[in-house]
């Protein structure tokens, strides 16, 4: 049986061929009465959209590509969850790429598979990615993160330092002072840990607390098992904290494992705060407190960016889009 075309949807309702690609489009310049006449047509022939022939009409996959340092941290999980989500809404795919380090980053920025989508949206190696501006995009690119990656144009960031700050002000304002730090990483100039690391320390000597580097415990790359080892190395070196501020949620996760094994009840003899707001922090025992970072907003705002380079003829102005934080308080830094 032949499948029914466009245009037969279009004799059946009445309407031109272009109205039934604006109504399948879910474009807004559609009357109701329309609109409902042409979903009925649908509806009645069983209508299925050749997205195979119309890309190949657009000299489009409809496919774009979303490549991350790690799938087994939370976050970047969840980040791939909301892009794919997100990306449906525009008649797309994702196609994901672990990358995991700077040398597979450079590798799939020159590989061959870039030829075969359409865009893509780089989570960057945090705090190597300044080595990546010289490498050269050939395709529409979103960059999370300020990391100057090929030229690219499209950048959506969020304050790291002032995110720092908001999880070290609220730990202070539960009456702690002795705040310790996890996810520090030696040699870190412009990522991430970085900038966390300068609104943590900002912070306590606003406050009059005299930085102590015994309170600091590097961990790389930021995963539950990090979070527990560095922890035990805080509590090896048997110094005096009442707080914890984990650089990511993960970590925050495996250093209250590490704080139970050794007696150390949360938040009674320590408070511990991370950074994410990954579902699994409201499901924790005890239940996280942590900075939101809109994980689903980046992703939609991402795959929006992306999906508006392809409809332009030269490459998009300079944009640096912050994507707003918030405090999301919970059971781990009661009072």
């Amino acid at each position: 049986m032949t499948q029914p075309t466009m245009q037969d949807v279009a004799r059946l309702a009445g309407v031109s061929s272009k109205t039934v690609s604006n109504v399948i489009n879910d474009r807004p310049y559609v009357s109701a009465e329309t609109r409902a006449r042409v979903e009925q047509a649908i509806a009645e022939l069983d209508y299925k959209l050749n997205l195979a022939a119309r890309n190949l009409r657009s000299g489009r996959s409809g496919v774009i590509g979303l490549a991350v340092p790690s799938l087994t941290v939370a976050y970047f999980a969840e980040l791939a969850e909301a892009a794919i989500v997100a990306a449906e809404e525009h008649g797309l795919v994702v196609q994901i790429e672990r990358t995991g380090s700077l040398e597979r980053e450079r590798a799939l920025l020159a590989s061959p598979r870039l030829q075969h989508i359409d865009g893509l949206i780089l989570n960057p190696m945090d705090h190597r990615s300044e080595e990546l501006a010289s490498v050269e995009l050939t395709l529409p690119t979103v960059v999370l993160g300020d990391h100057p990656v090929g030229g690219a144009a499209v950048h959506i960031s969020t304050d790291q330092r002032a995110v720092a700050s908001l999880a070290t002000e609220h730990l202070l304002l539960t009456g702690r002072r002795r705040i310790a730090v996890i996810g520090a990483r030696h040699g870190d100039r412009h990522g991430s840990a970085a900038h966390r690391f300068e609104g943590y320390r900002s912070v306590i000597e606003r406050a009059g607390i005299a930085y102590d580097p015994a309170l600091v415990a590097e961990a790389d790359p930021w995963t539950q098992v990090d979070g527990s080892a560095a922890m035990r190395e805080l509590l090896a070196r048997d110094v005096a904290f009442d707080a914890v501020l984990a650089f990511n949620d993960s970590l925050a996760f495996g250093a209250m494992r590490a704080l139970g094994d050794a007696g150390r009840l949360v938040p009674g003899d320590v408070a511990v705060i991370g950074i994410d707001n990954v579902a699994e922090a409201a499901y924790s025992m005890p239940s996280l407190t942590t900075v939101d970072l809109g994980i689903r907003r980046t992703a939609e705002t991402a795959v929006q960016l992306l999906a508006a380079q392809f409809a332009e003829s030269s490459p998009p102005p300079q944009q640096r889009l912050l994507v707003e934080f918030g405090l999301v308080e919970r059971e781990s830094t009661a009072r």
